[in-house]
């Protein structure tokens, strides 16, 4: 009989710190997913991860990604809501292809890069809207707010486009988001807004935890699609349990490389490996914002703040949110200003990941590289989890099975590869229809007083 999963938060176990009255209950998945974070600033986690059998994940070799994707989220849902339901929204969610190519012997690069909006981040949002959708209260509307440094606000926005009964408004650092990332955020339209934050990607989300924990917003049914958000985690598990399923065989270890920001991408690998997917590391590679390498070789953790702009802007994140999350896998507490309370065991984190910090002098020469000498395409993003690889195969030997992620279509990167490859890489169709679209966000300055009074003017709570 398979256990009923309720989720608890993060911050349960601190004491005397001001401010916070620690949430020692359980919630379910559905009032975690309309809640985005936990009463006390934590975030929930699942108290029980469920396990897949090999013989169930390699069922699913040569097979639909769909049908993995309801292994994954059924292992954790089945208690939530019916199959025939969860059946609908996945079928719905993902409706595009997930390229895995062989760059050489059986080192692959998997291209999460095919959705609407050339992101991976299209894996969550879309599922994580639909699954908004299903659980809201009647005639409820609900309010998400999100902070992007780049994908995940266009990805978010375009997901959350029409769907009934929820606004979405989303924040992003004015300065820091490509032309081609600002133009598909400030164009979405219809239920979704864009907010333009004189600021860092960090203050962008600061402004958004600091909405979440306050008490007299409560009435205004705000939840979050960031990766805050447990229901942006789960959909991120499924690609792992489907590279596998399609490239190994049965029993084999797999090495994932995953360029890493606010690490929620490289929680889903993590929470795969524990439902019994046999990684043997998860390599999370970051660019200049390097507090997590410096962490795993020191052991001391210290945000960087503020963050460092880099090419790979989506990941320009000092103090990764999902970092709580690992922490807590691993026995420890850090809370969502950086202060760690309790460590976690640094042995037993050091033994199944492996984090390098990747310049943008390096991003841009493993581009022209990889590009030189194997006639692959990387944007800077996946150019930083390529590099990781090739380091830790360097320092550790080589590997057999490795897979890298590509998180975002060249194409949105196009003064980039053109100065770097001299080619402009083609558009998707989606990217195409972008450029025809009108629109321009709000500015405010990074004051939470100022966003506060807008939202409390603005938002809406009724159908």
């Amino acid at each position: 009989m398979a256990i009923k999963i309720r989720y608890y938060s993060t911050n349960r176990n601190l004491t005397g710190v001001e401010g916070v009255v620690p949430f020692k209950g359980y919630v379910s998945f559905r009032d975690a997913l309309l809640a985005g974070q936990a009463p006390d600033e934590g975030l929930f986690m699942p108290d029980t991860i469920p396990t897949l059998s090999m013989d169930d994940v390699m069922a699913f070799k040569g097979g639909d990604y769909r049908e993995t994707a309801m292994l994954v989220a059924g292992a954790f849902l089945r208690d939530e809501m019916p199959s025939d339901e969860l059946k609908k929204i996945i079928e719905d969610s993902y409706n595009f292809s997930i390229p895995i190519e062989r760059v050489f012997d059986r080192k692959y690069i998997m291209r999460l890069d095919q959705g609407p909006t050339a992101s991976f981040k299209d894996f969550a949002a879309r599922m994580m809207a639909r699954l908004m959708s299903y659980f809201r209260g009647r005639g409820k509307r609900l309010n998400v707010l999100v902070a992007t440094s780049g994908d995940t606000g266009s990805a978010v926005g375009e997901a959350f486009k029409g769907i009934s009964g929820i606004d979405v408004y989303i924040l992003y650092p004015g300065g820091e988001v490509s032309g081609r990332q600002k133009k598909q955020l400030d164009t979405i339209g219809g239920n979704v807004r864009t907010i333009s934050v004189e600021g860092k990607f960090d203050d962008c989300q600061n402004l958004v935890k600091q909405a979440f924990s306050d008490l007299e917003l409560d009435h205004l049914n705000l939840t979050s699609a960031n990766s805050i958000n447990f229901g942006r985690i789960l959909p991120q598990i499924v690609y792992y349990v489907y590279a596998y399923a399609q490239l190994a065989e049965k029993g084999e270890e797999i090495v994932f490389s995953v360029p890493s920001g606010n690490f929620g991408n490289a929680l889903g690998c993590e929470y795969a490996r524990r439902m019994g997917v046999p990684v043997k590391k998860l390599i999370m590679p970051t660019n200049e914002n390097d507090e997590f390498p410096k962490y795993l070789e020191t052991g001391c953790y210290e945000k960087v703040s503020p963050s460092r702009a880099c090419l790979s802007n989506a990941m320009n994140v000092g103090h990764p949110s999902n970092l709580a999350r690992f922490f807590d896998l691993y026995g420890g507490t850090v809370d969502r200003t950086g202060i760690v309370h309790t460590y976690p065991d640094p042995d037993a984190m050091r033994e199944n990941i492996f984090s390098v910090s990747v310049s943008d002098i390096v991003t841009k020469q493993t581009i022209r590289r990889v590009y030189d000498k194997y006639n692959v395409i990387l944007e800077p993003h996946g150019a930083v989890g390529w590099r990781g690889l090739e380091i830790y195969l360097e320092e550790h030997g080589d590997f057999p099975l490795c897979v890298s992620l590509e998180t975002a279509d060249p194409a949105k990167f196009p003064a980039e590869i053109r100065e770097l490859l001299g080619i402009t890489p083609m558009l998707p169709q989606g990217m195409k229809d972008i450029d025809k679209r009108t629109g321009k966000p709000l500015e405010l300055p990074g004051d939470y007083a100022i966003l506060k009074e807008y939202l409390q003017d603005n938002l809406k709570i009724r159908d």
